[in-house]
This record gives C-alpha cells, structure tokens and sequence, in this order.
C-alpha cells in the first residue's frame, strides 16, 4: 500500500463520499445523484461495466472505497457524454468517472492490466517526448503491449492495412526514427516538469 493511500485512509477514515468531493474532480456532485439509471441505461458500453455509474455513486456513500477505486469500472468511459446530456439533475457523470480513475492511478489501486490505463500511460508517454504524437511509434507499443508474442500476431493481423498506408503515403517507416516535434521541446519539458512539481505539492498538501 502506498503511503499516500495510507494517508487518505486516515484522513477519510469511513466517510468516502468526503474523500471523493475532496480529491476526485467533480466529485461534490456525487451526493446529488437520485439513483434513476438513465445513465447506465444511455452508456453504449453499460453492459460491460463492472458497476454502472449509478451504482459507483450509491457504493462512495456507502463507503465501500476499495471496491470502487480497485475496480475497472471507470477506465470503460469513452467520453461519449450521452450521461451528461441525459442526466435528469445534469451530474458531470463523465468528469466524475475520469476523476476517480486519476485518483485511483494516484493511489496506486488502479487495475494494473486493465487496457485503457495502459494505453492511457502509453499515449502520454509518446506525446510528451517532443510534444507530438508519433503515431508509427504509439501503434507499435499498442501492438506489443501485451507481450512480443501477441504483438507478431496483431502486425500480421494489420499487415494489409500497413501496406496500404505505405502506398498511399499515408505511413513511413523514417518516423519511427524522428517524427513531428514542437517548436520548443525543452520548454515543453521544462513546463512539464514544473506542472508535476506543483501537482505533488498539492497532493502532498492534501494528503498531509
């Protein structure tokens, strides 16, 4: 366990619902959701949820943490906003379940093989390095991002499509080797940096 997740454990110990208005974005609307459905019933992906959002918002007020930030749930929005839209009180539905996903990776207790984590940590690796994103260089790590093995299979899968890009000029393989870049990729960096400075102040702060 994380001694940030300790920290927050003993500073919220059995009121989560404070914990999340204090630490999750948008988390202060949690409290107003009336428990009608229609979200889970609008989201395209509610089938595969391990709990719908309606029912993560009924189990922060019963304060049932682990199960909540352990859990793959929030990692399956793709911010389609159809909750948002039809949400009867206008609950930020899809900010809330971002929030909780950021703080569970916080804490440590996020899924650590759940797909879209990855990608998420993947995509923001690629897009920080020169402040482009090199799209040879990200399609390759997703291929392989579950083992050598299955990224031979998923490149031969994609080999058609591969080709095609590469006639249409819509692919080099010299990208792999440079790519796009900003204009200033130390002030990038340098912004970067500060902004993760002042970020674990804050966390620090907070969790102290």
């Amino acid at each position: 366990m994380s001694a940030y997740n300790q920290n927050m454990i003993e500073k919220y110990r059995g009121n989560f619902l404070k914990e999340v208005e204090g630490n999750v974005e948008e988390g202060d609307w949690v409290k107003m959701c009336m428990q009608c459905g229609v979200c889970s019933g609008s989201c395209p992906l509610g089938p595969y949820w391990d709990h719908p959002p309606q029912e993560i918002f009924m189990m922060i007020r019963a304060n049932k943490r682990e199960e909540v930030l352990e859990s793959s749930s929030m990692w399956m929005c793709t911010s389609c906003y159809n909750c948002i839209a039809r949400c009867p009180r206008g609950l930020p539905i899809t900010h809330i379940m971002h929030g909780l996903a950021t703080y569970a990776k916080r804490l440590g207790l996020a899924p650590k093989e759940q797909p879209t984590a990855k990608f998420a940590q993947l995509f923001w690796n690629n897009l920080t390095k020169t402040g482009r994103v090199n799209e040879l260089k990200l399609g390759l790590s997703l291929y392989f991002m579950n083992g050598f093995g299955e990224g031979i299979k998923t490149s031969l899968k994609m080999k058609d499509i591969g080709l095609g890009m590469l006639k249409t000029k819509r692919m080099s393989p010299m990208e792999y080797f440079g790519g796009h870049k900003c204009k200033d990729t130390k002030g990038l960096q340098a912004m970067l940096k500060k902004a993760e400075e002042l970020e674990e102040a804050r966390i620090g702060k907070s969790g102290s």
